[in-house]
């Protein structure tokens, strides 16, 4: 408030009745100058909360230890007023310091990356904004990181074979997966140097034969055969809510997708259609190879409706070169976490810590196994054709934390 309105407020007190009743306010005076009271109504409704993530940001160009990740720490403020500047602070003793300054989002979000602990012990973190276009200054309730100490399930790719958890999928053609012209294969897949890399590769046993690609049943050309990189854990790893992250580097080339994905191990009641009970398949996310019109990067969940039908929620991410880190920065440059975080009631989607998209649609109720592919599906085949082979996407960790 003003010194000018709180003057005008105790001028107001202390007139006489009767020179109050005869005071008046036209139209005009009101909505150029709010009264006291609207003022502070108004400043009252700013409201800050942060929350604290698992280990979801790393971006680099190197592999990097999963424990070096930096936690998530998401604010929601409200009014939400695109560009107010808002502080991250870290608690040391008795006093709190800067660990960290962004700007507020359209969507009033304000995400930082910050360490999840010091000396093995969880941090704690708020935030704090100042007054901004009539919006009150406003700081959060401090959160702890100590419910992300410890993941629940990690590959880090750290020996020169592939961890027994992870078994080779779709080793066959499948006509109805739309790839009769690839399928996976060991050979598509190698470990070392902490990472795991998934490749589409011409098949070495085929090379004299060639498949005729098709797209919406018509032919797109004749291409060679391929093996794909493409491993699950399922039958040894699955989980129910919480997250789920892998920080990846992406292949270049259209022609083929990456993906990072999960499916349900199974039905626990085969008369419901409900995705409680079915499960469903969440592409994380999805990449179309560099220079693709759309920005290359997708999310979906694919689930049914009441009646059975299939659904297909989600979408390109939009402004997908907005995740970046910088105009140097590329999904086949660097690497970069993408995750899901899965409640009972939604999925929210981000990478390195930021949001990307979220829903409510097709929300499993069962437990998931997670996915790791680069797939090249008959109707892509020839967007890149077979001189641009082999192909390769490295994967440096896999994470979940169960919730």
């Amino acid at each position: 408030m003003s010194h000018r309105a709180l003057a005008g407020s105790l001028a107001a007190l202390l007139m006489p009745t009767s020179l109050l009743m005869v005071s008046v306010t036209t139209s005009a005076d009101a909505a150029q100058s709010p009264t006291s009271n609207q003022q502070l109504a108004r400043k009252a409704k700013s409201k800050a909360k942060l929350s604290a993530l698992p280990q979801i940001v790393q971006q680099g160009k190197k592999p990097a230890s999963a424990s070096s990740a930096k936690a998530a720490l998401v604010a929601k403020i409200k009014p939400a007023k695109a560009g107010r500047p808002v502080v991250l602070q870290v608690q040391k003793g008795k006093t709190w310091k800067t660990a960290g300054k962004t700007k507020l989002t359209k969507k009033g979000l304000a995400e930082f990356g910050a360490p999840i602990s010091k000396g093995g012990k969880p941090l704690k973190y708020r935030v704090t904004a100042g007054k901004f276009k009539g919006a009150a200054p406003v700081k959060s309730k401090p959160v702890s990181t100590s419910k992300w100490l410890d993941a629940t399930w990690t590959d880090e790719f750290s020996s020169s074979t592939l961890n027994p958890a992870w078994i080779h999928r779709s080793t066959g053609y499948e006509p109805t997966s739309l790839r009769e012209c690839s399928r996976g294969d060991a050979k598509a897949v190698s470990v070392g140097g902490g990472t795991v890399k998934l490749s589409v590769i011409k098949d070495p046993a085929r090379l004299n034969e060639k498949c005729v690609a098709k797209k919406d049943g018509k032919s797109t050309g004749s291409y060679a055969y391929r093996l794909l990189g493409h491993i699950g854990t399922e039958g040894s790893f699955s989980f129910k809510y919480g997250f789920a992250a892998a920080r990846i580097k992406m292949h270049k080339s259209r022609g083929q997708h990456g993906g990072f994905w999960m499916q349900p191990t199974g039905v626990t009641n085969k008369s419901s259609n409900n995705p409680k009970d079915t499960g469903a398949e969440i592409d994380i996310i999805e990449y179309f190879g560099d220079k693709h019109p759309e920005g290359g990067l997708t999310s979906f969940i694919y689930s049914q409706n009441s009646s059975g039908a299939a659904v297909k929620t989600g979408s390109w991410i939009k402004d997908s070169k907005s995740f970046l880190k910088n105009r140097r920065d590329g999904w086949s440059k660097n690497y970069h976490v993408f995750s899901v975080e899965w409640t009972p009631s939604a999925y929210i989607f981000r990478i390195d810590g930021q949001e990307t998209w979220r829903t409510k649609v097709g929300v499993s109720g069962q437990q998931q196994f997670p996915i790791l592919s680069l797939l090249a599906s008959d109707y892509e085949i020839s967007q890149g054709g077979d001189s641009k082979l082999p192909q390769t996407m490295a994967v440096d960790w896999v994470r979940v934390w169960q919730a």
